[in-house]
C-alpha cells in the first residue's frame, strides 16, 4: 500500500472507528444530566463538543473535501445549553462520520494535494484530513476526561493493562489497532 493510501486508511479508522467508539462508551457511562454540564461559562460541555465535532467534520470533510453545501453554523455549536439527548447527538455524529467515510473512501491518493478553500483557509485535501483527525482526537480526550470525572470510577476504560501490555477493549474480534482491517 502507498503512503497516501495508508494515510487515508488510518484517517478513516480513527474518525470512523476508534474515536467515536471511545466517545460513545464514555458518554454512555456517565449520568445523563452531566451531558450539558460546564465547569464555567468559558468552557464547553460534552453536548457542545459533540455538536462541534459533527459540525467540524461536516464542514471540512463532507463539504470542503467532498463538495457538498456548507451548512455549518459554528457559533450555534457553542451556544447550545441543552435540548438534545446523548443518544441523539451520538447517532447524529455517527451519521456525519458515515458521510465523511464515504468521501474519504472515494478519495484517490492523487487528490490529496489538490487545493480547497475551507473555513476561509487555503489548504490541501491532505491538510484538511489531517486537521480533522487531529482536531477530533483533541476533543475526544476532553470528552473522555469529563466523562471520567462524571461516571462511576472505573466505568470508562479502553485498555486492559493486566500483563503490562495495553490491550484495546474497544476493538472487535479479528481487528487490529495498527495496520489491520478496519
Amino acid at each position: 500500500m502507498s503512503i497516501a493510501g495508508s494515510f487515508l486508511e488510518r484517517s478513516r479508522y480513527y474518525l470512523c472507528r476508534e474515536y467515536p467508539t471511545k466517545i460513545r462508551a464514555a458518554v454512555e457511562a456517565m449520568p445523563a444530566e452531566r451531558l450539558w454540564w460546564r465547569p464555567n461559562e468559558h468552557s464547553n460541555s460534552i453536548g457542545n463538543l459533540l455538536l462541534h465535532l459533527s459540525g467540524n467534520v461536516r464542514q471540512w470533510i463532507v463539504s470542503g473535501v467532498g463538495g457538498q453545501d456548507d451548512i455549518r453554523k459554528r457559533n450555534m455549536e457553542f451556544a447550545a445549553r441543552g435540548g438534545a439527548t446523548a443518544a441523539g447527538m451520538l447517532d447524529g455524529l455517527d451519521a456525519t462520520l458515515g458521510e465523511a467515510d464515504e468521501v474519504l473512501r472515494a478519495l484517490l491518493p492523487s487528490e490529496l494535494l489538490e487545493r480547497r478553500s475551507i473555513q476561509g483557509r487555503d489548504t490541501t485535501v491532505m491538510e484538511a484530513v489531517y486537521h480533522v483527525v487531529e482536531h477530533f482526537a483533541g476533543h475526544t480526550g476532553q470528552i473522555i476526561w469529563i466523562a471520567k470525572m462524571s461516571a462511576t470510577p472505573g466505568a470508562v476504560k479502553f485498555y486492559e493493562d493486566g500483563d503490562g501490555t495495553a490491550t484495546p477493549l474497544f476493538l472487535g474480534e479479528g481487528e487490529f489497532e495498527m495496520g489491520g482491517p478496519v
